[in-house]
């Protein structure tokens, strides 16, 4: 299928006021902000477009949630364009991951303190390469209990908060509430690894802590593993902060010193980066949670050719 709506990009200035004047809709990748919902970005977006073109029952939405703490490509659509979604959203994704070793969190990402600390001493940026094949591939991934997934008509993170409250660890509720998806991993590629510091090397080497939020991109030496092997079982916010983000707990490790890896992941639709961290922690004989996440691609559309919230605001209030 071709995609002849408009495609905002960061080279347009201007958009006619007049919304006939893109009978397939527009479609803007966005980088959405760190802390922001995509519901947050949706709000923002659909109130500066209907103030812009003039229609209130105008239609706005996106294609691909994307978890609160992460950041990266998510797409807007308007008008016609909205019946693209569930098509754009169907394309493979990339990611980028940090990746924390040693303790894992309920949400297995920054939003819920940890919750159980693991042995790591063992676990190497070797150990970490090699560890990476055994996951290309499709397989059956279990996703994160506390997340969008609806379970019988419910999100899974209103029945985790249920569940929990009624004595259930998160592990039992998992396997009680939510099933298995089929997804495929297509490439994993290990761009950054940074070793677990002791405390006495902590406090001597302040400089090798890590800083939470938008992962760093190609940095050092990589390996990159495509080839799939047997198939696996279960197993830059500069806008302000709504009210309803600014509610979105964030809880910094970096203190820790645990060692720490940035992978890189080409995947299908459905994939949970915060299933794979878990699950990759696992196979090391440890535990693991997400301490940031990128999607740098969705299908054609790139994170360093999407636009920021203020610059479509910008172009929308002219």
């Amino acid at each position: 299928m071709d995609i002849n709506a408009k495609i905002l990009t960061p080279e347009d200035v201007i958009l006619s006021r007049n919304i006939d004047d893109y009978p397939e809709g527009i479609i803007i990748p966005i980088d959405k902000p760190y802390r922001w919902t995509s519901a947050d970005v949706i709000r923002k977006v659909k109130f500066a477009a209907i103030r812009h073109f003039g229609k209130k029952n105008l239609k706005v939405g996106h294609a691909g949630t994307l978890d609160p703490l992460a950041t990266g490509v998510l797409l807007v659509c308007i008008g016609k364009a909205t019946k693209l979604a569930e098509w754009l959203q169907s394309h493979p994704k990339e990611y980028i991951a940090g990746i924390t070793f040693g303790a894992t969190t309920p949400s297995y990402d920054l939003e819920k303190e940890i919750d159980r600390f693991f042995p790591h001493e063992h676990i190497t940026g070797s150990a970490v390469a090699e560890a990476l094949p055994a996951f290309i591939g499709e397989q059956d991934q279990i996703a994160p209990l506390f997340s969008a997934k609806s379970v019988d008509g419910v999100r899974a993170y209103e029945l985790a908060r249920k569940l929990h409250k009624e004595g259930k660890t998160l592990d039992e509720a998992a396997q009680e509430l939510i099933r298995t998806a089929r997804i495929n991993i297509t490439e994993l590629e290990m761009t950054a690894y940074t070793a677990a510091m002791s405390d006495a090397g902590f406090e001597n080497n302040p400089s090798h802590s890590f800083v939470v939020g938008p992962p760093p991109c190609g940095q050092g030496g990589s390996t990159v593993f495509k080839t799939a092997p047997a198939k696996l079982g279960s197993v830059s916010a500069t806008t302000e902060v709504s009210k309803a983000s600014s509610r979105i707990n964030v809880t910094d490790n970096s203190a820790l010193g645990l060692p720490r890896a940035v992978v890189r992941m080409a995947c299908s639709k459905g994939t949970y980066v915060r299933a794979f961290a878990r699950d990759l922690g696992e196979a090391l004989g440890s535990g693991a949670h997400l301490d940031s996440l990128q999607r740098s691609a969705s299908g054609i559309f790139r994170v360093e050719n999407s636009l920021t919230v203020e610059q479509v605001i910008s172009i929308l209030n002219k």
